[in-house]
């Protein structure tokens, strides 16, 4: 009876058994971390066939059931991506956003940079190509501009990230594409006589894109605004730097009596132009 009795109140005592917990009993922190564990693979394996809807679904519920650990924080990464992926570019800007602000010293930080910049880049990189007609200052950059200083951050931040060198090169066309629509703008006030706004976007695109393809046809509208002004001097100044800059000719200076007597070898409208305009003489092979 006494063994009986014993044996009665040690396994009412589950700290005094000699084996253990019951695997029912284990610490609630180690449970909660299995259970997030598994609702981060499943997502993983959703995710990685492609069921974007599924995996996002249960990325979503690891979060609302299990904020803090490892796999939360994993998880925010990989629900951004899966929010990318449906387009979905409001919820996945605010997840990686979120994801920064909670975890600055993550070892995948810069992983999280490069995707906010991806983000902000798909967000506006269809605005340059759809550009209304009628006035294409009403639209508005912003997008392309806080995706170039993203992936800047990212290249100063972490020079030798494997993501830098991907973020360079969209830097170089988000320049581009930044300068290609101030100069459509220019070109705009420029048809409808506002010379000293076309003159004030030619002068932007000189000093904020540097190296961008469009260069030279800026240099063209500024020296033609100030031409319209009559403000020859500043003129004469525009023109020089075109000609030390874009020019062909020997020592800067276009041959007025080639420009004349031959044939333009320009292959474009606006290489015939700058020639009638004698900025720059296209030689015949």
């Amino acid at each position: 009876m006494l063994m009986l009795i014993l044996i009665v109140s040690m396994s009412g005592c589950s700290s005094l058994w000699p084996f253990g917990k019951d695997e029912e009993e284990k610490d609630p922190e180690i449970a909660a971390d299995e259970s997030a564990e598994k609702l981060y693979k499943k997502a993983n394996r959703l995710l990685f066939a492609k069921d974007i809807t599924g995996a996002v679904e249960q990325y979503e519920l690891l979060e609302s059931r299990y904020p803090f650990g490892r796999y939360a924080q994993q998880g925010l990464l990989e629900l951004t991506y899966a929010y990318h992926k449906q387009n979905n570019i409001e919820q996945a800007l605010s997840t990686i956003n979120r994801f920064i602000q909670l975890n600055p010293q993550h070892p995948s930080i810069d992983y999280a940079y490069y995707m906010k910049g991806l983000i902000t880049f798909d967000k506006g990189k269809n605005l340059i190509n759809f550009l209304i007609k009628r006035d294409p200052s009403n639209n508005d950059p912003t997008s392309l501009h806080e995706s170039f200083d993203v992936f800047k951050l990212l290249i100063e931040k972490f020079p030798d990230s494997k993501y830098a060198e991907d973020a360079k090169l969209r830097m170089i066309y988000l320049r581009n594409e930044l300068a290609e629509y101030e100069l459509k703008v220019a070109k705009f006030y420029m048809q409808r006589g506002a010379y000293v706004a076309s003159a004030n976007r030619a002068k932007y695109i000189m000093e904020k894109y540097q190296g961008a393809e469009i260069m030279p046809e800026a240099v063209y509208i500024l020296n033609q605004a100030y031409l319209a002004l009559g403000i020859n001097d500043l003129a004469a100044d525009t023109h020089r730097v075109y000609a030390q800059n874009y020019q062909t000719g020997k020592d800067g200076i276009i041959d007025e009596k080639f420009a004349q007597e031959n044939r333009s070898c320009a292959e474009s409208l606006w290489g015939r132009a700058l020639e009638k305009l004698r900025l720059r003489t296209y030689y015949c092979n």
